[in-house]
């Protein structure tokens, strides 16, 4: 790992209400200049005006201020990382539920999150729900965290073969969570125990959904044709070809891009490092069986959101 020191990162966040009537995403970064560490906090809330917004800052919040009452020390706080992490979820999980019990009105609101923490070229992170979290490495563009959404498991079974891929695609399920900060028990929480090492270039991007209104093809051509130039750019541009596409449905957007730059050139020591997919095991398919049980959360454009149970059994 390239100590701290040498390490230094471009970052910039932005928002954009989208098509919507609210702005129901919250997104806050700290990236001090010179400490050679740094993070962000994006939540996507749901659950209508006076509620989505409320879940998402109070998320937002909460782990913001976790994190920054830690970072004097950031050789302490990357030992135990995970385990901050995961105790600054579970706090804003329970004060979304504390502010549900008090304000019965907001009953059914909640937050997706995603929190990457950079020490170094180490990129940590956790997150719930389906907004993404991009890694951008020489030309490709490559998802880090989990999707935990029914669309997964609608394309799992579309490369199965038991339902095809229009079916998919006009699948009503295919935007609902399966796990969701809401409140009550937490049904996924990504988080993996070891980080990606990062490489002077690499950019990473953490957005809400709204930016998957574009195709990754889409978002990694625009990454690649910014690369050279700062993430204020970066996301100007991807707002820009948002704005083209028009959509009626437009969601909000949040982003948030982290270019990784070096003062000193060790790459050759970096480019022995293995990215994500490598760091983490493979997927298991040796079942010929595949059962899926999971608790959803419907994301409606407006309105509280509805959690309801779905069983699939499919043979692979």
């Amino acid at each position: 790992m390239l100590p701290l020191a040498e390490i230094r990162y471009d970052a910039a966040s932005a928002q954009h209400q989208g098509r919507r009537e609210h702005q129901e995403d919250a997104v806050v970064t700290d990236f001090p200049a010179g400490a050679g560490m740094g993070f962000a906090v994006l939540a996507d809330g749901m659950g209508g005006h006076a509620a989505g917004d409320v879940a998402s800052k109070i998320v937002a919040t909460e782990i913001f201020s976790e994190l920054k009452m830690r970072t004097g020390d950031p050789g302490a706080l990357e030992a135990e990382i995970a385990a901050v992490l995961h105790d600054a979820v579970h706090g804003a999980n329970e004060c979304i539920r504390m502010h549900a019990q008090d304000n019965p009105h907001t009953y059914g609101m909640g937050s997706t999150l995603v929190v990457p923490v950079l020490f170094g070229s180490n990129l940590y992170w956790i997150s719930v729900g389906d907004s993404p979290l991009y890694l951008m490495r020489d030309g490709e563009l490559r998802r880090l965290n989990q999707d935990h959404s029914m669309g997964p498991q609608i394309e799992y079974l579309v490369n199965s073969g038991a339902m095809s891929w229009e079916a998919a695609m006009n699948h009503p399920d295919r935007n609902s969570l399966t796990s969701v900060l809401i409140g009550d028990e937490i049904a996924q929480i990504d988080c993996p125990a070891l980080p990606v090492r990062l490489r002077p270039g690499d950019i990473v991007v953490a957005a809400s959904d709204g930016l998957q209104f574009l195709a990754d093809e889409e978002i990694a051509e625009v990454l690649e044709a910014n690369a050279d130039r700062p993430c204020t750019e970066i996301i100007a541009d991807l707002l820009r070809c948002l704005s083209d596409l028009d959509d009626p449905d437009q969601d909000n957007i949040s982003v948030c891009v982290i270019k990784v730059e070096s003062a000193v050139r060790e790459a050759a020591v970096l480019a022995a490092t293995p990215l994500a997919s490598e760091l983490l095991p493979a997927p298991t398919r040796k079942r010929k069986t595949m059962t899926f049980v999971a608790t959803a959360t419907s994301k409606p454009k407006g309105g509280k959101g509805t959690t309801y149970r779905i069983s699939m059994e499919q043979s692979a």
